[in-house]
């Protein structure tokens, strides 16, 4: 007699999912009984699948590759969730020497990534799905000592209201969220900053259990607010 097969209680594919918070994410799903995928510079063993992005130097090259590779994972399949958290953090004003080469960084990390995303989600989300993309609660505001982050970042924000419009190309019912952290809890972080109060600061566990609470649709959002507060992160919710 052949094994009884569990049921999966989704699909979920996390872009970004061999970093701090990526990581996390990944096995958090995968021990609640998701098949997790994962996209990223280099694979994570814990996800069940992996794209592994080799073409860095075009956005247009590495979209065809993302998007042949998550298509020869899925198969046929759709996915309940796309939690984008591809990333980094780079500073500066424009009188800085590395202005430049960190503004391109953070525009080839956060919103390369974004954008793909996005394009990921109107081609393999379900109805109903959710898309969720990371910008910064800094960048709600003036980021002068970090010009190229804070840019990028609201670039972020304005493609998820955009997303969140019925033209903006989503599948039927689904949404676009970005999470805006303020500061999360990571070896990187506690790196560069070790005099900070890190008491304060966002587990990434909690990040984890707060994008599940989204994914099924539990979370306290409220259609049409743009500042709803989960457990010591700030969404901006645009539902489509």
């Amino acid at each position: 007699m052949a094994a009884a097969t569990t049921a999966l209680a989704g699909r979920v594919l996390v872009y970004g999912g061999r970093g701090a918070l990526g990581a996390t994410i990944v096995q958090h799903f995968k021990t609640q009984g998701w098949w997790v995928g994962a996209i990223d510079l280099q694979a994570n063993d814990q996800a069940h699948g992996n794209v592994v992005v080799s073409s860095r130097t075009s956005l247009v090259e590495q979209e065809k590759e993302i998007v042949a590779g998550v298509k020869g994972l899925l198969a046929e399949s759709k996915l309940d969730a796309i939690l984008c958290v591809a990333g980094g953090w780079a500073g500066g004003s424009a009188a800085a020497a590395d202005f430049i080469a960190n503004t391109d960084l953070c525009v080839t990390q956060s919103l390369w990534s974004s954008v793909i995303a996005a394009r990921l989600a109107s081609l393999f989300l379900k109805d109903g799905g959710l898309l969720t993309l990371t910008g910064a609660g800094a960048a709600k505001d003036p980021t002068p000592g970090m010009i190229g982050y804070g840019m990028v970042k609201a670039a972020v924000h304005h493609l998820v209201r955009s997303l969140g419009d019925p033209k903006g190309g989503l599948p039927a019912d689904a949404f676009a969220l970005a999470i805006l952290p303020v500061t999360l809890d990571t070896p990187m972080n506690r790196k560069w900053m070790p005099k900070a109060d890190h008491t304060t600061w966002t587990p990434l566990d909690t990040g984890s259990k707060c994008l599940r609470l989204l994914v099924h649709g539990n979370a306290p959002l409220v259609t049409g607010t743009q500042n709803v507060i989960l457990e010591g992160w700030v969404v901006v919710d645009t539902p489509v």
